[in-house]
């Protein structure tokens, strides 16, 4: 099952409050990017984000599922309501994150 444009849409509003958030389609799904980085992605109309040590640390009960079959799991961000906890997310994450890669 691909994720609906307006479920995109939305989360893209929720992160309106950052600077630099991307995103990039790919087979049906969204990755999303903060400052260049990707933070997670939307897979199957649910906002997944990498496992770092501060999301982790954030959401010590969140759900760990597979974004698609063969992946690594991510933690299901349930709280997507939560403009102010988004922000703190994805700020918290951004130093755990490895730096994007360069462009050949």
């Amino acid at each position: 099952m691909a994720s609906g444009k307006r479920y995109l849409e939305f989360i893209l509003e929720q992160l309106s409050d950052l600077d630099d958030i991307s995103y990039r389609a790919m087979m049906g799904e969204y990755i999303i990017y903060y400052r260049g980085k990707v933070v997670g992605g939307i897979y199957d109309d649910r906002f997944l984000v990498k496992p770092t040590k501060s999301a982790v640390a954030m959401m010590p009960n969140a759900d760990m599922e597979l974004p698609y079959e063969g992946a690594k799991k991510m933690l299901l961000v349930d709280d997507v309501e939560d403009r102010e906890f988004l922000r703190k997310l994805l700020e918290a994450m951004y130093d755990d994150l490895p730096a994007p890669k360069k462009k050949k």
